[in-house]
């Protein structure tokens, strides 16, 4: 529990300098929706968690797709705001052989359920009551997202909120795919 403490008080503070979310606030801003690269490209920490019928999903059964990964949680307003953007991502992104996993951090299953069925969400979420998958991770606040390539290193990342159906933002995280020979 210390660590989602520690986790909790980094979001007060990000949430009293407005930096909680990070959405564009003019046509001129626009780019701040873009992702950044990870310098070094990390291999990405591998994570073993239930999703929501209580299977078990590591991480690594995905290497050799991209796959976003999204912490996030139920209390956190940017993370509630961008989770419409992600299921209409999802339905683009699971086309293309891209595998998105939304880490939900600590709270009850009841209010997850809840908030889930409120929007639709048939993307996979996998449950870390604890709070420990975001150990090894450059994670600063929630929601924080990062575009794992198919080698299985931490290619992007992005902190803060964002509209994930953005065609610029698609267009980064297939541009990580594999290209396969005709």
């Amino acid at each position: 529990m210390p660590n989602l403490k520690r986790l909790f008080v980094t979001l007060i503070a990000f949430g009293a300098f407005g930096l909680g979310s990070i959405y564009p606030v003019s046509p001129a801003r626009a780019d701040i929706q873009l992702m950044h690269k990870v310098p070094g490209q990390p291999v990405a920490p591998d994570f073993e968690l239930p999703n929501l019928d209580g299977e078990m999903k590591k991480l690594s059964q995905f290497r050799g797709k991209v796959v976003l990964v999204n912490f996030w949680a139920t209390w956190c307003p940017p993370c509630r705001k961008e989770i419409p953007s992600m299921q209409r991502a999802w339905k683009v992104l699971q086309k293309e052989d891209v595998m998105m996993l939304a880490v939900h951090l600590g709270g009850s299953m009841d209010n997850i359920w809840t908030f889930l069925t409120d929007f639709n969400v048939e993307f996979p979420v996998l449950y870390d009551a604890k709070g420990t998958s975001p150990k090894g991770w450059p994670l600063v606040g929630l929601p924080t997202t990062f575009i794992v390539d198919p080698r299985g290193r931490i290619a992007l990342r992005a902190i803060g909120g964002r509209e994930w159906d953005d065609p610029k933002l698609i267009e980064a995280i297939l541009a990580l795919r594999i290209k396969k020979s005709p």
